[in-house]
């Protein structure tokens, strides 16, 4: 059994001009940036004593200022995150030099728009440049985040733009545009199968009504 990948050819539908792919690219990281800053805006105006209870309780408006990752890991080390961020932004440069994929522009765009929201926060706010705390306010299933740390929009950008990145990956789709696929092939000769009346040696022979079977 032998099994081959590969790409579909250069006119395939799927492909779009670089510069729409880059388009879609810088559309969606301006959008995904510009709600993480609106939404956080709107919930440093939130009293962190009394969240705001939404769907029955299923989420809650629950402000808190996180100076560590999900779980409050490393917060007593907050200047790694911003030199993470910009590994990840080098990281997203390299991945768009041959963008002209639809999906893939709308999974990129998510993950910047994502790491610069939270990259802002570690700049910009307080308590201190690059040592700033990033400002989360959506928990689920408990005000203050006991069920699941609590997190903001970029972290949803983030999170929804990773998880579309590696179905692509799992699909095949590559940033180009193109995509691989499996061509499976099977070792069975080209000669007619057993039982087919062509082949002459697999005809029924005619039983001899003296001869008797074993057993």
């Amino acid at each position: 059994m032998e099994q081959d990948n590969q790409r579909e050819p250069e006119h395939s539908p799927r492909r779009i001009s670089r510069g729409k792919a880059l388009s879609v690219f810088a559309g969606m990281a301006v959008f995904a940036l510009a709600l993480d800053l609106v939404t956080k805006e709107w919930a440093t105006k939130l009293d962190p004593h009394e969240p705001i209870k939404l769907l029955g309780g299923a989420v809650y408006m629950s402000l808190t200022r996180n100076s560590g990752a999900a779980f409050s890991l490393f917060a007593d080390h907050t200047y790694i995150f911003p030199i993470i961020a910009l590994g990840v932004l080098c990281w997203i440069g390299f991945m768009a030099r041959q963008l002209r994929s639809l999906p893939w522009a709308i999974a990129l765009g998510m993950v910047l728009g994502g790491v610069v929201g939270n990259l802002a926060d570690r700049i910009f706010r307080a308590p201190a440049p690059f040592h700033g705390h990033v400002v989360d306010f959506i928990s689920v299933f408990h005000p203050h985040g006991q069920a699941f740390p609590i997190f903001n929009v970029a972290d949803m950008a983030l999170v929804g733009g990773v998880s579309l990145a590696i179905l692509l990956e799992l699909l095949g789709r590559q940033r180009d545009g193109s995509r691989i696929t499996s061509d499976k092939k099977t070792d069975i000769d080209d000669g007619p199968a057993l039982g087919d009346p062509r082949d002459v040696s697999s005809a029924a022979v005619p039983s001899d009504r003296g001869a008797q079977s074993w057993g």
